[in-house]
């Protein structure tokens, strides 16, 4: 539980009796004890009793005293109204009448701006007075008062005061509170309700503890609302809805009745009650034990919040507060007033006035600052921005970082500075040497600004020559990410030469020397250094700035890094370095050369026409699996160069294709049956150029060697006829798989003849077919109307008068003629066609369809 400590300002501090777990809950108000005015009073003087409105307050004490303050607790005006105690005052809701009532008897009740004054002075001491909360009007002056009795003091039409008592008999009235029209109080029995409209007592709320002297623990009262009333008598708290009586339950009975809501007990006996939205506000008169004694003393009075539920309450938060001269104080001491309109509650005791405020976000951030809970701190700044008077979202930030700092947590704390310095240049440069002196710029660099805003470049130069200076990947890394023009760059190049000199093949650093070359536009030396590196980049490089000149002479290193890579870029780049440059540059690498023609050669086979008798060699040499493909869709290939070239080499393939395409079959032939001894190559050559001279050759070279003859046999026979062969064959001679080929040579004739004769009666069902089909066309009808025209005069083919004779000529083309319209029919030749179709055909459709009338 929090503390309320005198300090030498006069303020009120918090403290904590409590476990370290609870002190982690956050209060739910805070203490400030009224001074100034107050303080110079209550020196010399004790205060009796206090009431608040919105623009001032009034405080009575023993010596009889009324002062007038100001929320600061300033001295704004004095009433000496009687030489002993007050005992309370009572303000309109105006704040412009005041109702004062003593000890001796004396009443008050005046105008604090206007003459209007009312004196009584009674025989016994006046414990109570509440002035009607609409005093200033004139149709409601009156005012209570209680000792003995309570009565009701109204001024009459001719301004006198009557009075009358509204209760008495049960001890002495010890409080009362006035909302709207009904009038609280209490008595040594319980408390009663009146309702000044209709003139009734509407309840009796008896005492709960008969035990406790009233006088000594006086009972408080409180209305939360005009209909709700919260009572507080020894450690009991009751609250009250007074509601309206249905009319068919009202008989003699009074028009209001009361409801008890919610009655619970407290731990602590009650000193005086406030609302606070749903919740309660409670001031508590406080005993304890001594441990030592075993005697009863005084404690420091609390005040709790509470929730209060049917028949039990929760607990919200709880403070013990240090009040002057507490150890003396009795429960009647203590009283509690609050305002509303600004959620203010003052603990009013003889010898101190504390005043107790909701916690703001100011505060709430206060509190989390001294927790150390700088996350959620910061959090509750930026969602309370508008509303935060004391604090700055930057304050607070700084401050984080630099706990994050104190506890380690550097690379924290550098992520939070991107969030927290925002665009502040000045900050963040402060920031980073701050990080520089504890060591600790590694720990930042990934997350200072790179755009908007930029830092000096001494900034990026200090943390790039520190990461060189224990970190290469790092370095490079920034480099990377980095853009050129944050720091000076012939600074860092320099440095970087200078680191290796001790470290010349250290290929972190000339890889990022090379980026720093590229964003110097220095890009030969950056070339240079990507072609040392065999750097994946080096092609990138070249396309993205346009190199090409630059490489002219380094397409030798350029095909020994990736051959695939610069063949496609030389390819496709043509117009800026030429097929020719290319070649020569080759020279001295054939097999180089070779991948780039091979490659042109793909893509286009006449680009490089002039390079094509160079390729046989080079195919020859470094590619034979592609050179016959070559040979094939060439068509600038000298043949008696690659002739020439592929009898050296012993190309039999090559070099039967070469005699094939030149015209020398034979030679051709000749060699595959000597050179490749390959029977179904040679039957295969001779299928290809289908020459009868070619196949007596491959017979009369195969006859006297049996595989060849079996070879034959089995594919001859769709060629020339197997009986050529077989004649031929030498009686006696042994031939593998005769049986077997003899029975092939069979079953191909019999397929052979099975196959024409499917042919033959296909043809037939589809002539048949096609033959009924046009018969049944030629067999349909033909509409001839007034629509159709005579196709020679293209008049009419219907005479306008239906009972002349006509003549019209249809053809099964649908073609109309008028009969005189067409030729008279040849002797020779007596068929007529159609003049438009016969000039296509002389088909089906030349029949023709004659009418007659």
């Amino acid at each position: 539980m929090a503390e309320a400590e005198e300090q030498e300002t006069g303020s009120l501090e918090e403290s904590t009796d409590e476990s370290e777990e609870e002190s982690e809950e956050e209060p739910k108000l805070k203490y400030e004890r009224l001074s100034n005015g107050v303080t110079e009073i209550l020196q010399k003087d004790a205060a009796s009793c206090m009431t608040v409105h919105d623009k001032f307050l009034a405080l009575g004490t023993h010596y009889g005293k009324v002062y007038l303050l100001d929320v600061q607790g300033n001295i704004t005006q004095k009433f000496d109204v009687s030489p002993v105690k007050i005992n309370q005052i009572s303000l309109d809701e105006s704040g412009e009448h005041m109702g004062v009532c003593s000890e001796d008897g004396k009443v008050q009740v005046f105008g604090l701006y206007s003459g209007e004054e009312f004196h009584e002075t009674f025989d016994c001491p006046i414990k109570i007075i509440a002035v009607h909360p609409q005093f200033v009007r004139s149709s409601c002056k009156q005012f209570v008062t209680g000792g003995k009795k309570l009565l009701l003091f109204e001024r009459t039409w001719m301004n006198r005061w009557k009075s009358s008592v509204l209760h008495e008999g049960e001890g002495n009235i010890r409080s009362v509170k006035w909302r709207g029209h009904l009038i609280a109080w209490a008595n040594n029995m319980g408390v009663k309700i009146f309702d000044i409209t209709s003139k009734q007592r509407i309840t009796n709320v008896p005492r709960d503890d008969i035990s406790l002297r009233p006088d000594m623990y006086p009972c408080s009262l409180c209305w939360k609302d005009t209909v709700t009333l919260i009572i507080g008598w020894g450690t009991s708290i009751k609250i009250c809805s007074v509601k309206e009586r249905h009319a068919s339950e009202m008989r003699d009975l009074p028009s209001r009745y009361v409801e008890i809501v919610s009655q619970f007990e407290t731990e602590f006996y009650i000193s005086g009650l406030a609302p606070l939205c749903d919740q309660l506000v409670v001031l508590s008169y406080v005993k304890e034990v001594s441990e030592k004694t075993e005697r009863e003393y005084c404690a420091r009075p609390r005040l709790d919040i509470i929730q209060p539920l049917p028949e039990t309450c929760e607990e919200i938060s709880s403070d013990a507060l240090t009040v002057r001269g507490f150890q003396e104080n009795e429960c009647r001491d203590y009283h509690l007033e609050c305002s509303e309109g600004e959620s203010l509650f003052y603990i009013v005791s003889p010898r101190d006035v504390v005043v107790a405020k909701e916690r703001d976000q100011d505060d709430h951030i206060d509190w989390l600052l001294e927790k150390k809970k700088y996350e959620e701190a910061l959090m509750a700044a930026e969602i309370s921005q508008r509303n935060i008077k004391r604090h700055k979202i930057l304050d607070i930030g700084l401050a984080y970082v630099n706990h994050l700092v104190d506890r380690g947590e550097y690379d924290m704390a550098a992520r939070k500075c991107q969030k927290i310095l925002g665009k502040n240049a000045a900050l963040w440069e402060y920031e980073v040497y701050k990080f520089k002196e504890i060591g600790q710029l590694k720990a930042i660099s990934p997350y200072l600004p790179r755009g908007d805003p930029v830092l000096k470049p001494l900034i990026y130069e200090m943390i790039l020559h520190e990461f060189l200076e224990s970190d290469y990947e790092g370095f490079a890394t920034l480099i990377r990410e980095w853009p050129g023009d944050l720091y000076n760059n012939s600074v860092i190049v320099q440095a970087v030469r200078d680191h290796l000199k001790k470290d010349s093949q250290n290929k972190t650093l000339l890889k990022t020397l090379a980026e720093l070359y590229t964003y110097d536009k220095n890009y030969g030396n950056a070339l240079e250094i990507y072609l040392t590196l065999r750097h994946k980049d080096v092609f990138q490089l070249i396309h993205k700035h346009n190199l090409f000149s630059s490489i002219k002479d380094k397409i030798v290193l350029l095909m020994d890094f990736d051959s695939e890579k610069a063949v496609d870029m030389l390819l496709d780049n043509e117009d800026k370095i030429s097929i020719k440059k290319v070649v020569e540059e080759l020279e001295d690498r054939p097999e180089l050369q070779h991948v780039y023609l091979h490659k042109l050669f793909k893509r286009d086979h006449h680009k490089g026409q002039r390079y094509h008798e160079k390729q046989i060699s080079l195919y020859a040499e470094y590619d034979r699996p592609n050179l016959l493909p070559f040979l094939r869709d060439s068509t600038h290939c000298p043949l008696e160069k690659a002739l020439e070239i592929c009898q050296q080499r012993n190309f039999v393939e090559e070099t039967v294709y070469l005699l094939s395409r030149m015209g020398n079959s034979r030679s051709a032939l000749k060699m595959i049956m000597e050179e490749l001894h390959d029977v179904d190559k040679a039957i295969e050559f001779a299928k290809e150029q289908d020459d009868g001279e070619l196949w007596e050759d491959l017979i009369l070279y195969s006859i006297d060697k049996p595989p060849f003859i079996t070879g034959l046999l089995n594919n001859i026979g769709t060629h020339v006829d197997p009986i050529l062969l077989i004649h031929r064959i030498k009686e006696g001679m042994e031939i593998p798989n005769l049986r077997d080929s003899l029975v092939k040579i069979l079953q191909d004739y019999n397929l052979q003849i099975l196959l024409r004769e499917g042919c033959k009666k296909i043809l037939v069902a589809d002539s048949l077919s096609l033959l009924k089909k046009m018969h049944r066309t030629q067999m349909k009808g033909v509409l001839v109307d007034e629509e159709n025209i005579c196709e020679s005069c293209l008049s009419p083919i219907l005479p306008t008068d239906a009972a002349k004779p006509f003549s019209v000529v249809v053809f099964h083309c649908r073609h109309m003629f008028h009969k005189e319209c067409l030729p008279m029919p040849n002797l020779n030749a007596p068929a007529q066609y159609c003049n438009i179709c016969s000039a296509k055909n002389r088909g089906p459709g030349s029949a023709i369809l004659e009418m007659k009338k």
